[in-house]
């Protein structure tokens, strides 16, 4: 095993899943930064329309990329598996199954997002004022998407061996790349949004090409050969039998939020402008509780691996309860601290704040049932059941929300952002209690299987 991989399967586990989860956290962070970098250089010199223009495409994107995205969860899922068994060739043909895998479905993404990308926004009735700019944000966006994509599973396969390190300190190199470029596209260059998405592409070509080196370096069974890069049909199988239905229930998520992005996209671009500011400040609560979810993952990975099922009902504890004091703890600073927050995207734009001010008031403080959400999500995937989470998540999340957004919320009396938001809080309770119903029935019974 590389020095740097943790031994998930032995010893105590509050310290190492805390120790785990730390650069978890600090890496999603900073991928959240690339974005912020954006919204805060184009909020500054660009003005609020701009702001609106790269928040309007959020939505889109998580859409258009998550089910390839979830298709990494089954690459991790499935080298933490093998690692935990001790079979190291089913682990060297994941990650040779895995990378090739990412590199299609960054073409084809790419192809989709620079053809589509005015007609998707069209679709979700982005204001006319920016939907010019956001296209072109869209399109230069979706030509580094490869990159993004080689990225997620370089980093998966990497967790599932226990090293979170190494994709902090990548992008921690790029995000320092993109922040650089982003001023000087926008502020010497003038690129308005076409600088900021040129910034980011450039800074997730970085990212990949470090993530590769980092897997061509290793001398255990998950180091990466060009040689052998090919797709193997039992791991492949393996992979969308877990990464599948996670990216089905990321893109059905990413429908809700873009129905709900719609309903936002009604009340005007100042809405939108604040709406977009409090979602990436949001974003940084989400990073923090959902880095738990990835642990849960991988832990439960590995045990059921070996065989050590005493251990799972140890590690949902421990990610439960260290995701709730997470989540309340950052979602309670960033209400406190939300007008000033604010001002770093839309400076003296009272009327967006306002706007802003009342989406953190309803996600950011309730916003650790959501990680707690995340968590039992990532221990049933852990021991290998994916369709179960994501029927979950479809009924819960995705389904609770339409329903609230075309009954509730068109009644004109309830026609108000309060009431939007209000979805998200009841529609996370909900899935949340369901899911940890179901790791519990489950655990039970592979238990009862072991004796």
């Amino acid at each position: 095993m590389q020095k740097n991989t943790a031994y998930m399967t032995e010893g105590p586990l509050l310290k190492k899943i805390l120790l785990y989860t730390f650069p978890i956290i600090l890496t999603g962070i900073l991928q959240l930064l690339f974005n912020a970098a954006d919204l805060v250089v184009v909020g500054r010199y660009c003005g609020r329309l701009s702001v609106a223009a790269v928040g309007a495409t959020g939505a889109i994107i998580n859409l258009m990329t998550n089910l390839f995205i979830g298709l990494s969860v089954g690459a991790g899922v499935s080298v933490a598996h093998a690692l935990g068994a001790g079979h190291s060739k089913d682990v060297s043909r994941t990650v040779h199954t895995a990378i090739p895998i990412a590199i299609v479905s960054g073409i084809f993404l790419t192809i989709i997002g620079v053809l589509g990308s005015e007609t998707f926004l069209r679709l979700m009735g982005t204001p006319s004022d920016v939907i010019g700019l956001s296209a072109t944000y869209m399109r230069i966006y979706f030509c580094g998407i490869t990159a993004t994509m080689v990225y997620n599973f370089g980093a998966a396969i990497l967790r599932a061996a226990g090293d979170t390190k190494s994709p902090l300190y990548f992008l921690t190199a790029a995000g320092i790349v993109n922040v650089i470029l982003n001023l000087i596209f926008v502020i010497v260059l003038d690129l308005d949004v076409a600088g900021v998405a040129l910034a980011t592409t450039a800074s997730q070509i970085m990212s990949a090409l470090l993530i590769i080196r980092a897997l061509m370096k290793r001398t255990d069974s998950c180091k990466l050969s060009f040689r052998k890069m090919k797709i193997h049909r039992r791991q492949l199988t393996k992979i969308l039998q877990i990464g599948f239905p996670a990216g089905i229930q990321g893109s059905l998520f990413s429908i809700s939020n873009v129905i709900i992005q719609s309903s936002i996209n009604s009340f005007g671009s100042i809405a939108v402008s604040g709406n977009s500011a409090a979602g990436n400040i949001e974003g940084f609560v989400y990073m923090s509780m959902n880095s738990y979810s990835q642990t849960a993952v991988n832990f439960t990975g590995q045990n059921h691996g070996a065989g050590k099922f005493d251990r799972l009902k140890k590690i949902m504890i421990i990610c439960l309860v260290s995701v709730f004091c997470t989540g309340f703890l950052f979602g309670l600073l960033v209400r406190i601290f939300g007008k000033p927050l604010l001002s770093f995207y839309i400076p003296g734009d009272k009327e967006a704040i306002s706007y802003g001010l009342i989406r953190l008031t309803y996600i950011c403080i309730p916003y650790f049932i959501c990680g707690l959400m995340d968590v039992t999500t990532g221990l049933i995937r852990g021991i290998g059941y994916s369709v179960l989470p994501m029927i979950i998540t479809i009924a819960g999340v995705c389904g609770m929300r339409i329903v609230w957004i075309y009954t509730i919320f068109q009644i004109p009396k309830y026609h108000t952002l309060q009431n939007l938001y209000l979805s998200y809080t009841i529609s996370w309770s909900l899935t949340f209690v369901t899911e940890l119903i179901v790791f519990l029935v489950l655990l039970r019974k592979l238990r009862k299987k072991k004796m």
